[in-house]
Parts: C-alpha cells; sequence; structure tokens
C-alpha cells in the first residue's frame, strides 16, 4: 500500500473544497441560493469567519456570488470561471470525467502546433542556442528513460520549454492549467501515451525544426506528434 502524505488545511480551505465539490460536480446548480453565512456555520460546525473567508474565495473563483443583505448565489462556472478549475472537473470523486478529459485532449491537439509554430518565429539567434541546449538535454532523457510516468514528465518539460519560446502568455497560462490537470492522471494515461512521449525521434524533430526557424514544419511535427495518442484516447473516451 502506498501513503499518501497528509495535507494539513484551514478550516476555511475545508468549507471551501466542500462547497467547490458540490458545484462543479451539480450538486449546487447555478442560480441556486446557499444557506446563510450563520447558518452554513452551524451546519458545518464551524466559526462563522471561516464560512465568510471561504465564501470570498468562492466568490473570486467565479463560483458564487455574494450579495450584502441577500443570499448568496451559485453561478454557472462555464461562464464565471477560469482555467483554473479544470483540474477539479477532470478528476471528481477519484474519478476521470471523460467528456473534460475529451475537452482538453481537443485543447491540446489544437494548441500545440501553434505553440509549436510560435517558438520557431520568435526564437532569436541567442534564444535558439538556450532553447536547442534545454530540448536537446530532455530528448537525451526521454530516449534514456524507461518509466512510463517519468516519461511523460520528461515530455512535459519539454512542451514547457517550448511554450516559454513562444513567449505568450495566454498559451502559458492555458499550459499551466492543463499541465495541473493533465498530472494527477499521468499513471492512469501511461500506456495510452507510451507510444508518444517514447517517440525520442519525433520530439527531436519537433526540436530541430523549431531552433532552426522553420515554423510551419515545427506545426506539422507537433501535430504528427501529438496527433496520434490524442486519437487513441479519444476513441477510448468513446469519442
Amino acid at each position: 500500500m502506498g501513503f499518501q502524505p497528509v495535507v494539513k488545511r484551514s478550516v476555511s480551505e475545508d468549507v471551501f473544497e466542500q462547497i467547490v465539490s458540490d458545484v462543479l460536480s451539480g450538486e449546487l446548480a447555478a442560480g441556486a441560493a446557499l444557506p446563510s453565512e450563520r447558518q452554513l456555520a452551524e451546519q458545518l460546525r464551524v466559526s462563522r469567519p471561516a464560512v465568510r473567508e471561504a465564501l470570498q474565495r468562492l466568490s473570486a473563483a467565479g463560483l458564487v456570488a455574494v450579495r450584502q443583505g441577500d443570499a448568496t448565489t451559485v453561478l454557472d462556472y462555464r461562464r464565471g470561471s477560469g482555467l483554473e478549475v479544470l483540474p477539479r472537473l477532470l478528476v471528481q470523486g477519484g474519478e476521470l470525467q471523460p467528456a473534460v478529459a475529451r475537452s482538453v485532449l481537443e485543447a491540446r491537439l489544437h494548441n500545440g502546433p501553434k505553440i509549436a509554430e510560435l517558438a520557431a518565429r520568435r526564437a532569436g539567434v541567442g534564444a535558439a542556442a538556450r532553447v536547442r541546449a534545454d530540448l536537446d538535454r530532455i530528448v537525451a532523457e526521454l530516449a534514456a528513460e524507461q518509466d512510463p510516468v517519468r516519461l511523460q514528465l520528461h515530455a512535459l518539460e519539454f512542451w514547457d520549454r517550448i511554450v516559454d519560446a513562444a513567449d505568450s502568455i495566454a498559451f502559458r497560462l492555458m499550459f499551466s492549467m492543463l499541465r495541473a490537470a493533465y498530472e494527477p492522471v499521468l499513471t492512469a494515461l501511461a500506456p495510452v501515451m507510451s507510444a508518444e512521449v517514447g517517440n525520442a525521434a519525433g520530439y527531436r524533430d519537433l526540436a530541430a525544426a523549431i531552433v532552426s526557424g522553420r515554423p510551419e514544419e515545427a506545426a506539422d511535427r507537433a501535430r504528427a506528434l501529438l496527433g496520434p495518442a490524442t486519437a487513441a484516447l479519444l476513441d477510448i473516451l468513446g469519442d
């Protein structure tokens, strides 16, 4: 049995997590009114300041609307929240959510080639040398690695460097959230991802296109690298 580290959380964090879970699972539907701060404190057996802090965080996350003197209302997270809720949506109750996984894979296949193209366009001479050194090191690690989970971590590091080279804050934020959603399910996805992350030659070709400043080829190489595993995963998910 593998033991997991015990994470110490504050009372307000526990309140926040409980309500977030209910909102994202649909147990608390959009438009529903939460009990008052006092009632929540009584039901959860916590202090009102802890409830107040949790509600403020929920409001900042776009999950509820807090109005002074009025009921706190659940919002539609699809319209009011950002990518930060994606990791919570992907795995709920310890289970992978197929519809969310499908959307993550679609975003991955759509964004990857464009990020590679931008990296090839924007990596200057000096930057290209640094990018080449980083990518060459990671490709060598991919070629030598046998562990299926560590292979995926090396692949994530490879893409992290490419996102940096693309110099796009929008893609950086999207990548960070997609990575946060993906990392908790590395072990579960290892069998399907093995062909992709074990394709050191594919990563090497993509790196060469980027550092040589060939954007169209970089996009094609990225698409060829990401496409097969994405198609296989979508097939498993029944899409």
